[in-house]
């Protein structure tokens, strides 16, 4: 078995045989934010002054987005504008009747009037909102060898909607593989040469595609560019820095109540081995659903990760092997009566999160949902159960099989755990969706997959210096004999 790396970490309040236990130590650098989000008064008549000024505005969006003179080619930009503005949770139900009546027309895109830059823009909306379009409608733009005609070069619109459009691409798609090669190489070298508004959002989908960002930074900074754009919607414009205004006061607002509740649980100075990243959880939580009806879900999801974030850092870098099976058997009961058999400093933390969770259930019986909670429990036992797993190899020194690490990493990930948690605070979601989500569905498998391995390689250097081998990547280093795993070459090994 290999070794570990071990430093010796004081534990608090511990008496003098405690004090020498050996621990691992993560050393994990201070919240940024301090107590900034702590503060923060709500401006209730402006935020009243945003919801009358957006109704009256949105009513006009809605006549021009609907507008029956407005051709295929019109409707299509318009929605592509409104998905980038961050507005288009207004008018969910118009779009997507709009886009089932375009989709089965069965337009002819091999239509001249059809160009590069309007063929793949509809081909992504229409993946996008989950319709079967098929890639051949770009064997247009090629070559009887497949290669891309050399016409189009030099039409940046076109390509930079072409590189959009082809991260949709599934696979067996070939002339979309192609097309994120052949379109990257042609906007790279005319990047410098272009208008300043298409130069800045091709820079920026090359750093990083659109389907990647977090949706609110994702619209900060298409209003940012679209305001400069001389064919700019003025009514467009402003509704959407009113929306964005609008919902960053509630944003903000949502940011001081975690925040408070972060405070004052004290969990940090309690704790001091784990992150204090609460911040940075809302954030996550925001990328999740940003629109205002997922209010009280975005707050309870928040709760969820942070807590889950203490007890990834229990496992990770703090607790011995004996400490941590008592807890994980103490979260398996789910009773308060257990804690007196828990370690001093982890007391306060199992408290905490079995308050925390009479409060979601209290929260969702006004509307008849508490049975969502023992979803979101269980899942949580089930995470816990893992990482136990997982500490216990660290501890010991032993190096699974691929498939033994994947089997525990899949549900380490934390992806089905959030997943559920994310549903509790939205009303609309049954116990049938539960059930269904519990089931682990094809979706809900792809996801687990794609965030372990991109975890494993994000985070293994960091890891490796921890002595930590037990993860993707370093067990294909060992497995395989590659001495460094690139980005690159982990995602081919891994996948």
């Amino acid at each position: 078995m290999a070794g570990i790396s071990m430093a010796l970490a004081p534990v608090e309040n511990a008496t003098d045989c405690e004090k020498d236990i050996v621990r691992p130590v993560a050393n994990f650098s201070p919240s940024l934010w301090g107590e900034q989000f702590t503060k923060f008064a709500f401006d209730t008549e402006l935020a009243q002054k945003y919801v009358r000024e957006i109704e009256r505005l949105k009513n006009e969006v809605r006549s021009t987005l609907t507008a029956p003179e407005n051709t295929l080619v019109q409707t299509m930009n318009l929605i592509d504008i409104l998905e980038r503005l961050g507005v288009s949770y207004h008018f969910e139900d118009e779009i997507e009747e709009l886009l089932e009546r375009f989709f089965n027309l069965n337009s002819n895109y091999e239509d001249e009037a059809y160009d590069l830059y309007t063929v793949a823009l509809h081909f992504r909306l229409f993946r996008q909102h989950g319709y079967r379009i098929s890639c051949g409608i770009f064997k247009k733009f090629t070559e009887e060898n497949g290669s891309f005609k050399e016409t189009i070069k030099q039409d940046a619109r076109g390509l930079l909607s072409l590189y959009e459009a082809a991260y949709l691409r599934v696979q067996g798609e070939d002339i979309l593989e192609d097309a994120i090669a052949f379109t990257t190489d042609n906007l790279k070298s005319m990047a410098p040469h272009l208008s300043s508004t298409l130069e800045k959002q091709v820079a920026h989908a090359l750093v990083q595609c659109l389907h990647f960002g977090n949706p609110r930074i994702e619209a900060h900074n298409f209003i940012s560019i679209y305001e400069e754009d001389e064919s700019k919607n003025e009514l467009l414009l402003r509704f959407a820095k009113l929306d964005y205004n609008s919902l960053q006061m509630l944003h903000k607002q949502e940011l001081y109540e975690v925040s408070r509740w972060w405070k004052e649980l004290d969990l940090v100075s309690k704790l001091p081995y784990a992150r204090d990243r609460v911040v940075e959880c809302f954030f996550w939580a925001m990328g999740v659903y940003h629109e205002p009806q997922y209010s009280i879900a975005r707050i309870m999801l928040t709760k969820t990760i942070a807590m889950t974030s203490i007890i990834d850092d229990t496992y990770d870098a703090y607790g011995t092997v004996e400490e941590l099976e008592i807890f994980t058997e103490a979260i398996m009961r789910w009773d308060i009566s257990e804690i007196g058999r828990l370690p001093e400093y982890i007391k306060p933390f199992y408290s905490a999160l079995l308050n925390l969770y009479e409060q979601f259930e209290e929260e969702l019986s006004k509307d008849g949902r508490s049975y969502a909670v023992h979803y979101a429990k269980e899942a949580l036992k089930e995470l816990v159960r893992t990482y136990y797993v997982e500490a216990k190899w660290f501890i010991e020194g032993y190096l699974p099989p691929f498939s033994e690490y994947m089997s525990n990493a899949l549900i380490t990930c934390t992806y089905v755990y959030h997943t559920t948690t994310s549903l509790l605070g939205i009303k609309s979601v049954t116990k049938e969706e539960f059930e269904w989500l519990n089931n682990k569905p094809k979706i809900l498998m792809a996801s687990l997959i794609i965030c372990r391995l991109i975890d494993d390689i994000a985070t293994y250097e960091v890891e490796k210096e921890r002595g930590q081998i037990a993860t993707g990547r370093g067990i294909i280093c060992i497995n395989v004999g590659i001495q460094h795993i690139t980005e690159t070459n982990g995602i081919s090994y891994l996948v």
